[in-house]
C-alpha cells in the first residue's frame, strides 16, 4: 500500500462533562440513566459509576480536552505535530477549525477507529457548541463509500466486522518503538479532573499519533520513522 503525503494524523482524548454523576442537572441525569439501561455493559453499574466509567466515550455526556495530529513536511522531510487543547472546549474546538481553515491543500485524516469514534465526536462536539463544522469534517450528508479517510482499525480487520484491536496492541504486536507513557486511556479522566495536569493528557495523545504514523507504515509494509523525524510545532 501506497501512504498517501496529504494524510493528517490525529487522535482526541476526551473526559465526562463532570467530574461526578452528582453535578449534572436533573434532565441530564434522566438520559443517562436511560441511556445506561440499554447498554448491557453498564446496565449492572450504579449511575455514578457508570457515569465516571463511560460518560467520556459518548459526545452527548463528554467532551474534548486535547486534539494532537501530525502531518508529513516533504520540504523538510519530516512529520510536524501540533496539538490543541484547553479546558475550555469551545476555544479548543475554534482554534482546530483555524488550523483546519489554513489547509493549502485537501488532506485526509489517518487514525486508529477515527471512522467510528474521533471524527464524529469532533464534530458533534461542534454542534454541540454551536461552532461550524470544517468543511474538511462535514461528512453529515455523504454515504459511508463517500466518506474518504484512512482508519488504521479498518486496514487491520480485513472486512471483520467482530474484530476490535486496539492501537496499544497493534503497537506491541509490531514492535513499534513510541516514548513511554506513565498514563493510560483510563487514567486520564483522573489526571483531567483531579490532578488538573492537562499537559500530561497532551504527552499521552501526542504519543498516540506518533504510534498511528508507525502503525500504518507496519500495515503498509514500510520501515518505520525515525523518532527524530517527527518534530513538534510549540504552541504560540
Amino acid at each position: 500500500m501506497n501512504i498517501p503525503e496529504n494524510l493528517i494524523y490525529i487522535d482526541i482524548e476526551t473526559v465526562s462533562q463532570c467530574e461526578n454523576y452528582s453535578e449534572l442537572t436533573q434532565n441530564f441525569k434522566s438520559i443517562w440513566e436511560k441511556k445506561q439501561s440499554k447498554d448491557p455493559q453498564l446496565h449492572d453499574l450504579l449511575p455514578e459509576e457508570a457515569y465516571r466509567q463511560k460518560a467520556a466515550i459518548f459526545a452527548e455526556f463528554g467532551k474534548i480536552v486535547c486534539i494532537s495530529l501530525a502531518f508529513y513536511d516533504k520540504s523538510k522531510e519530516e512529520y510536524r505535530m501540533k496539538s490543541f487543547f484547553a479546558y475550555d472546549e469551545k476555544q479548543l474546538l475554534a482554534d482546530f477549525a483555524d488550523f483546519c481553515a489554513q489547509l493549502k491543500k485537501k488532506y485526509l485524516f489517518c487514525g486508529h477507529n477515527i471512522r467510528e469514534f474521533d471524527i464524529p465526536y469532533i464534530s458533534r462536539r461542534f454542534l454541540i457548541n454551536a461552532l461550524p463544522i470544517p468543511p474538511i469534517l462535514d461528512f453529515q450528508n455523504k454515504k459511508p463509500w463517500e466518506i474518504e479517510m484512512i482508519d488504521t482499525l479498518q486496514l487491520w480487520k480485513f472486512g471483520d466486522y467482530k474484530n476490535f484491536t486496539s492501537l496499544e496492541t497493534l503497537a506491541t504486536i509490531f514492535d513499534i518503538p513510541t516514548p513511554k507513557d506513565d498514563i493510560d486511556g483510563s487514567q486520564v479522566g483522573h489526571v483531567y479532573w483531579v490532578e488538573k495536569d492537562l499537559n500530561r493528557i497532551v504527552t499521552y495523545c501526542q504519543h498516540d499519533v506518533i504510534a498511528i504514523i508507525q502503525l500504518l507504515r507496519k500495515l503498509s509494509q514500510k520501515p518505520i520513522v525515525p523518532l527524530d523525524k517527527i518534530k513538534i510545532i510549540p504552541n504560540e
